[in-house]
């Protein structure tokens, strides 16, 4: 058997599941270690679409590291697995209630439309609800990488009883693929169980209202660490984008003239930032 994921933390938590169910020598994990939320996707299945996307994530992202040669290495090395499972081999799918997880369903379908396997796919947030949710506990799983290995082996169990995808199922899943990836936009969001692309300033007032909140709890209006209000963002947000997104909205609301800036904005860690209205 083959799992599919999105990101590595839920595959190394998976891997872990499978470790201790002693079924790790027979079932092997690919992961995509990609955020399907944010930047384009279009054309994403054909190689204009791959360049279009590799480009945007490398003329907006900070990368500190010098990885995207890597990156793109990775990438198309997991599509080469995804597309090379043997024929006749069941495959498990592992996604949550997040755009990033269910484009990357989409995605994985439409790179396997020509082949035959069994294919079930396990909604780990909504499985999650069902067993380990309590009424006196607010907590609300955003994607599959915040459940620990103890919780995805009984995902994985109650896995055992479900069908796997129709044909019809899986035509629709393609098509809706080759919907999105019509599509120019550069930011997903998921709402009312689907799917919603969305312009990339999308979550930049949420950021400014975040600002705003932690200047209100400062003696004086002071610079604040760009990861301290990013993190403060990413703690508040009920949709899954990754903080490497939400750093990039902040460069561009600092061009833009809406925060100052102190420090290199080579990376999140060297740089400080307040509201312009502050001064």
């Amino acid at each position: 058997m083959t799992h599919i994921l999105f990101g590595p933390s839920p595959s190394g938590s998976l891997k872990v599941a499978l470790k201790d169910l002693r079924v790790d020598k027979k079932e092997r994990v690919i992961s995509f270690w990609e955020m399907f939320s944010v930047g384009p996707i279009w054309q994403l299945h054909e190689v204009i679409g791959k360049e279009a996307r590799f480009d945007w994530i490398k003329n907006s992202m900070n990368n500190e590291y010098d990885e995207f040669y890597e990156y793109k290495q990775k990438f198309q090395r997991t599509i080469n697995q995804v597309t090379s499972i043997p024929e006749g081999e069941p495959i498990i799918i592992w996604i949550g209630e997040n755009s990033h997880e269910q484009t990357g369903l989409r995605y994985v379908l439409h790179l396997l439309k020509d082949k035959t396997n069994e294919i079930k796919v396990i909604n780990t947030t909504k499985t999650y609800a069902e067993h380990f949710n309590r009424p006196d506990i607010k907590f609300a799983v955003l994607h599959t990488g915040e459940i620990p290995p103890e919780k995805l082996q009984v995902i994985y169990e109650q896995s055992k009883q479900k069908h796997p995808l129709s044909q019809l199922e899986r035509e629709r899943f393609e098509q809706e693929w080759l919907n999105l990836a019509d599509n120019r936009e550069a930011l997903r969001i998921w709402r009312n169980g689907r799917i919603q692309s969305v312009p990339e300033d999308y979550y930049d007032q949420y950021i400014i209202n975040r600002a705003k909140k932690l200047h209100s709890k400062q003696k004086t209006k002071d610079f604040m660490k760009s990861a301290r209000l990013i993190g403060e963002v990413l703690g508040h947000l009920e949709q899954y984008v990754g903080d490497e997104f939400l750093e990039y909205r902040l460069r561009k609301l600092i061009e833009k003239g809406v925060f100052e800036v102190e420090g290199s904005l080579e990376a999140m860690r060297f740089y400080s930032v307040r509201l312009t209205l502050f001064r």
